[in-house]
This record gives C-alpha cells, sequence and structure tokens, in this order.
C-alpha cells in the first residue's frame, strides 16, 4: 500500500511551549511524503534523499495504525521538503501531517480535520518533536491561514483567512533549536507576555501579537532583536522570532517586501520568500 501527501509551512504567531495554548500563520513552504506500508517491522525515513532517524514518522504510522484500525508493521517514508529544519519554520510539524495524510491515502481512509491534528500532535509528543503537541503549528501547516489553538486541549479556537495577499520573509542565521533539547524554564518569566499576546490573537490581532511574541522569546533566549526591529523599521506588518529560533519571520505587503528583505539581508545568514498561505486555496 502506497500513498502520498502534502502540507505547508508555517511561522509562529504565539509561542505554545510556556503557556500550551498558541497561534501560527500558514506560509508558502512545502513538504511532499511518500509512504509505502511494509509487511516486516522495519521504519525508514529520507528527506530530500538523505537517510534521516525515523522517530516521528513512525510515531505517526503507529497513532493512525491504532486509530484508524488498520495494521501496519513497518513503513518506508520519503519527505521531500524547502523548509530548513531546527530554526523555527515548522519542519517537523509538516513533515507529520505530510505523512499522516500519506499514510491515510495508502490504507483509502479520510479523518476529519481536528481528529487528524489531534493524532498528530499526539504523535508529535510521544516522538519528542514537541513539547506540547504543537497543535497550532501543525493546523497553520495544513490549513493555511491564521490559526489560534489550545495545544493541551487540543483544540482549534479561531481559524482566519487572510483576506491580503501578504508576503513572508525569513531570517534564517547560522545554528539550530531541536525541540528535544530545549529548556522550557527559560521561557518562564515572559509567560505572562506570552499570556498577553494570546489573548491579542484570539482577537484577531494578530501582527501585533506576533511582534510582542517574537520580541518577548528573543530577549527570554538571549537572541538578537535587532533583526525584528530593523524588519518592522522598513514596513513590516509584523516580525519576530518564530519557534524557539533561530529564524526571525517577517509578514509585509507586497510592495514592503523589497525592503523588508533587503533590511535582514544585512545579517549573517540566508533570508527566504515566500508568499503567505492565505487559507483559501490561493
Amino acid at each position: 500500500m502506497k500513498g502520498r501527501g502534502k502540507a505547508g509551512g508555517a511561522v509562529s504567531i504565539v509561542n505554545a511551549i510556556s503557556i500550551g495554548r498558541g497561534a501560527a500563520l500558514g506560509i508558502g513552504l512545502e513538504t511532499t511524503a511518500t509512504l509505502q506500508i511494509i509487511d516486516e517491522p522495519v521504519y525508514t525515513l529520507t528527506i530530500n534523499g538523505e537517510h534521516a532517524e525515523p522517530v516521528l514518522a513512525k510515531a505517526v504510522v503507529e497513532t493512525f495504525s491504532r486509530q484508524t484500525g488498520v495494521e501496519a508493521l513497518g513503513a518506508r517514508v520519503e519527505t521531500v521538503s524547502n523548509i530548513p529544519v531546527a530554526v523555527g519554520l515548522k519542519s517537523s510539524s509538516s513533515a507529520a501531517v505530510a505523512i499522516a495524510k500519506a499514510f491515510l491515502d495508502a490504507v483509502g481512509k479520510t479523518m476529519p480535520t481536528e481528529e487528524l491534528l489531534k493524532n498528530v500532535a499526539d504523535a508529535s509528543v510521544a516522538s519528542g518533536t514537541s513539547i506540547t503537541g504543537a497543535m497550532d503549528d501543525a493546523a497553520a501547516c495544513m490549513l493555511g491561514g491564521a490559526v489560534v489553538t489550545d495545544n493541551i486541549k487540543r483544540k482549534i479556537l479561531r481559524r482566519q483567512k487572510i483576506a491580503e495577499k501578504l508576503e513572508a520573509i525569513v531570517y534564517v542565521p547560522h545554528g539550530r533549536t531541536y525541540t528535544s533539547q530545549f529548556r522550557k524554564e527559560l521561557l518562564t518569566p515572559v509567560k505572562f507576555v506570552v499570556e498577553t499576546a494570546f489573548n491579542l490573537a484570539l482577537n484577531g490581532q494578530y501582527w501585533t501579537a506576533m511582534t510582542i511574541n517574537g520580541l518577548a522569546h528573543s530577549a527570554a533566549l538571549g537572541l538578537p532583536t535587532q533583526p525584528t526591529i530593523k524588519a518592522l523599521e522598513a514596513g513590516a506588518l509584523a516580525a519576530g522570532l518564530s519557534g524557539t529560533g533561530p529564524a526571525v519571520a517577517a509578514v509585509a505587503h507586497e510592495e514592503k517586501a523589497d525592503k523588508v528583505a533587503e533590511a535582514l539581508q544585512l545579517y549573517e545568514g540566508k533570508v527566504i520568500r515566500c508568499s503567505v498561505n492565505r487559507g483559501d486555496g490561493s
């Protein structure tokens, strides 16, 4: 049995690690997964043609096998993605959703969106790739638009399509941050700020929430805030650290995107530009 699945990328509006609730925005990066179920207890994973540890893929297959009642002893999984790993751009959430959709395609099953996302969250926690289950990230990767979730209760609290045509400009410095090695207690001092950002997002004030969240997390983690400020000076609607970084994501109208990109290109690293996934299929 073989199947294929796709999912987009996302950036943080509100990082859920400290309070268990968060928000994310879909962007036009993509992961494609191809999955083959096999009759032996072996799991393999390649990412862009390179062999990788199949911990997340195995957790996703086992979770969805259990939930669908379709036995899968093992699987061969291949993913192709243009999302950089371990920089805060939701590569794991995108992969988990794509693999889940590929599994369902392989076994000829369908699943309601919120149930699929709940199972992806459970698999992400089981594999150690997420602390809260990252339902906000997975939902934004799968649905696009802006999504606000309670990751602990596994519920979508708000979902909104983005009416404007916007661009995401992402500054990716050197360095990586792996969730499995992250010290959650570093964020304790800014929990009250994150609560404020979350309430703003819940009320639809996504750009203010994204900037407040990003600045607070940069400060708490000892990461530079200057790229965020420079992006805002250049005309970005919002900017800030995505996840636990080190990537800084900015959102801008198309006519401002060049200036925002120029501001971020002054820093060592690379700049990725893509559309904001508006959540309407466009």
